[in-house]
């Protein structure tokens, strides 16, 4: 071979070489998907920030349960997936990315269809951090008679992290109040969104809570598809009570072309709070700010309004009955098999989903409870 050629394949195979470069290893570690081997699951499973919680019919023994994990690429999991654990108690799992750098833990909890509370008080939170620690917003929870933790509320606290309009707790849409009806009480203010909110047209945002899930994956360009309301329910739910502050914030206002607040001349801002029971199905297993009211949803089985909402200083109880959509029945066998959900809802502002109200605008809730009736009539 004459020097040309080798040099000429000497320089071909550095080329080659210098294009040969190694992908970075993958640096997430989160739990895509889980599954429970045969046909136990009652709901798709719900995947928070660090928890996961698996809804299985009534009849299924939680003494050993095999979840399944799918996890982002390259990341492991300990236990390994599969693996056998008692869940009558909430189980702990350790993920780790491909590269070995990060790590993350996931409480599993496994719930029956009949596990749910019926008495709010609003007396637990925990502070969750957002944004690299910069900002801290509160998760209520609620605990059952045994101590263990039965329920999360949902908020759109998280999103709002996003407009960096916060810090602490108290500056939040969504916060625990000290000034209950006894103790704590939730506290659901109308904040403005900044230049953040403006840009996208969304300048306000509604305190909001409610049971079910805020998914965060489109939750600024789908806010209202982002709120599944409802969790499953095999009572028959009879009245919705409890008790309500509300002072509407000084100016209502609605988002002009350019996202800029302009004011509603004679409008007062109102609160919306209230309870729906309907019928989960494949495809439509929660309701979300499109239907979660609307009178065609053929989901909605009943519905648990306050007729006379007013804006109050002191607290105001409420008491009213579930009322029956007309044509509709409650099935025993599908409320049996826990084909039914509960949803309570509650905001600052009720055309906040709309970004439309009164910033300032402020609710109190407290003592919220579902009383049930024995049998079905």
């Amino acid at each position: 071979m004459k020097f040309s050629e080798l040099a000429v394949v000497l320089s071909g195979a550095v080329l080659a070489a210098s294009c040969i470069r190694e992908e970075p290893l993958n640096a997430e570690c989160d739990i895509i998907s889980v599954s429970l081997p045969g046909d136990v699951l009652n709901r798709q499973p719900l995947i928070e920030n660090n928890k996961v919680t698996l809804i299985v019919k009534n009849d299924v023994s939680l003494l050993s349960l095999a979840p399944e994990f799918e996890l982002t690429p390259g990341a492991t999991i300990e236990p390994a997936s599969g693996t056998a654990r008692n869940f009558l108690f909430p189980q702990t799992y350790k993920v780790t990315s491909q590269d070995g750098a990060w790590t993350k833990e996931y409480t599993v909890i496994v719930e029956r269809n009949n596990t749910i509370n019926l008495n709010y008080s609003f007396e637990n939170v925990r502070e969750v951090s957002a944004l690299g620690g910069m900002c801290t917003y509160d998760v209520f929870y609620e605990v059952g008679p045994s101590g263990k933790e039965t329920m999360e509320w949902a908020s759109a606290n998280q999103a709002f992290a996003l407009t960096f309009q916060a810090s602490a707790p108290n500056t939040f849409p969504t916060y625990q109040g000290d000034d209950g009806v006894s103790g704590h009480c939730a506290v659901l203010v109308t904040r403005s969104t900044g230049s953040y909110g403006q840009r996208l047209g969304k300048p306000i945002a509604s305190g909001n809570l409610f049971i079910g899930k805020f998914d965060m994956s489109d939750a600024i360009n789908h806010p209202l598809e982002a709120t599944h309301f409802g969790t499953p329910f095999n009572n028959v739910p009879s009245q919705f009570s409890g008790y309500y502050r509300y002072v509407p914030g000084e100016t209502y206002c609605e988002p002009d072309a350019s996202g800029n607040l302009v004011e509603v001349p004679g409008k007062t801002d109102m609160f919306s709070l209230y309870a729906v029971f309907f019928e989960s199905v494949p495809g439509q297993e929660w309701l979300d700010g499109n239907n979660v009211l609307s009178e065609d949803n053929p989901y909605i089985i009943s519905t648990a309004e306050i007729p006379d909402r007013r804006a109050s200083s002191d607290w105001v109880e409420f008491s009213v009955p579930f009322i029956l959509r007309p044509g509709k029945t409650i099935d025993p066998d599908k409320l049996k098999a826990g084909d039914y959900s509960i949803a309570v809802v509650m905001g600052s502002s009720q055309d906040g989903d709309r970004f439309c109200g009164a910033v300032g605008s402020t609710l109190k809730v407290d003592e919220v409870s579902i009383t049930c009736a024995s049998e079905i009539e």
